[in-house]
């Protein structure tokens, strides 16, 4: 998979393949160290697309030594770079001579050109994600025995950057993902490219599908579809490549009829919350197999919520730490304790209560035998937004509680400052009232005594405004 570095003929810069991020980023730094003005650079790929961006100038090849930019330019360049816009390249050297100029341009959120690439890096995070969600191996025989073949296709140039995911999590299998641009196989040692296929090149079913549509259709469930919600998250062109999609029109259908003949037939409705239980376990067990971000790979399990499934308060944490990773409860480390020990003074009794936390799993950095803890980024506590939204949907209290700027913004889907919004009810976008506190761990960390202990007292006094503000909302 090793492709040369770019040709460049005066300001024209010929790079190897669509996602060439290296082959850019030589060139890139080699024009700006030159003085080559964005407007006189045209950027292409080897065969393939041209950058309009430019006009064709003339002039020496540029050369000179790198310099040094923010690590959040280097991020988003390299997955704005996998955009199917063919302006990426001269946005992207236009942004740099910006940052060579100014290091804290990637500070300025009122900037357009700043706003159109991270725009471009989140769409094609989003399409990495739809890869990784959506590709479904089938099985087929060749020469060295069973091949899973799947068949994708990515709105952006993706293919490779997604090529790791599926090495580390089907090492063992021999696969290949046909792709129109693009083609990855596996052979359990040795990843390999070929050019790009059409969909009557990749499989059409196997046995095992049968044994998942069987599965699927026994645990769907018509009251959690949302037609216009799945088709953004899952658009229908994925739906001919997974076996499940076929049966939704059909499962639909079913339960719509059901649904009509027992109004018809007068039969007794559950009472409301009936199926609360059943619901919140189906959950819990679905979020045991979650992979929405890649914290799966490294922790020991999903640690779900618990509580009352009537209870007024739902406390929201961080993540689980190295206790709770190993235990699969939440709040039961040394943050925990101080947590359990802050809500017997504020007069709260925890068993009343739900706890759980913004992203499931335990992110850490191993240092020998120990494992510390490392705060989510914000595309994990995105990716497990989803998990809280339903554990909220179904126990609908009366109050949720963020404890942290995590939690927060778990909850508010935006950045928080908790100096200026504690002691203050928010407002969710499904209308519930949220308050935010700190975490118990940001006590624990505090270095002078006297202070941890007035911070202490704080924590506890916002739990009693808490325990007083539940009193008048909910009976």
């Amino acid at each position: 998979m090793l492709r040369e570095g770019p040709m460049i003929d005066a300001h024209r810069v010929t790079l190897a393949a669509a996602d060439d991020f290296d082959g850019w980023r030589v060139a890139a730094r080699g024009l700006a160290e030159a003085g080559i003005p964005a407007s006189a650079v045209i950027w292409q790929v080897d065969g393939g697309e041209t950058d309009l961006f430019a006009n064709s100038e003339t002039g020496p090849r540029p050369v000179g030594p790198g310099f040094a930019v923010p690590r959040s330019f280097v991020d988003m360049a390299e997955k704005a770079i996998c955009h199917s816009d063919p302006q990426r390249f001269g946005l992207l050297y236009a942004m740099l001579i910006k940052l060579r100029a100014n290091r804290r341009a990637m500070e300025d959120s009122a900037d357009p050109l700043l706003h159109r690439l991270e725009h471009m890096a989140k769409e094609v995070r989003r399409d990495l994600h739809k890869m990784h969600a959506f590709v479904r191996f089938r099985e087929v025989e060749d020469q060295g025995g069973p091949r899973f073949v799947a068949w994708f296709e990515p709105d952006h140039h993706i293919v490779r950057a997604a090529a790791g995911f599926f090495v580390r999590r089907f090492t063992a299998m021999r696969w290949s993902i046909l792709t129109p641009e693009l083609s990855i196989h596996w052979d359990g040692e040795v990843l390999t490219e070929s050019l790009g296929a059409t969909r009557q090149d990749a499989p059409d079913g196997d046995p095992v599908e049968e044994t998942w549509k069987t599965y699927y259709a026994s645990i769907f469930n018509p009251a959690r579809v949302k037609v216009e919600a799945m088709t953004k998250e899952m658009p229908k062109k994925y739906w001919k490549n997974m076996p499940e999609t076929a049966l939704i029109g059909e499962l639909i259908a079913g339960a719509q009829a059901r649904e009509a003949a027992m109004i018809e037939s007068s039969a007794v409705l559950p009472k409301a919350g009936a199926n609360l239980p059943a619901s919140w376990q189906a959950l819990k067990a679905e979020a045991a197999h979650c992979t929405r971000c890649g914290l799966y790979k490294c922790a020991t399990q999903t640690v779900f919520g618990e509580g009352p499934l009537d209870a007024k308060i739902i406390f929201v944490g961080e993540q689980p730490g190295d206790q709770e990773d190993l235990a699969g409860r939440p709040f039961v480390g040394p943050a925990g304790q101080l947590f359990n020990a802050a809500l017997e003074q504020a007069g709260i009794e925890r068993a009343q209560t739900y706890i759980t936390n913004a992203v499931k799993h335990f992110k850490f950095e191993p240092r020998g035998k120990r494992r510390i803890h490392q705060k989510p980024d914000t595309g994990e506590i995105d990716a497990c937004r989803w998990w809280q939204e339903q554990e909220r949907r179904l126990i609908k209290p009366a109050l949720t509680v963020a404890l942290g700027a995590t939690a927060a913004r778990s909850l508010t889907g935006k950045t928080v400052t908790i100096s200026k919004v504690r002691g203050n009810p928010l407002t969710l976008a499904d209308g519930n009232e949220c308050w935010v506190t700190v975490h118990p761990s940001f006590l624990l960390r505090l270095p002078d005594e006297e202070v941890r202990r007035a911070e202490r007292e704080l924590f506890v006094e916002d739990l009693r405004r808490i325990r007083r503000r539940v009193s008048h909302l909910a009976p």
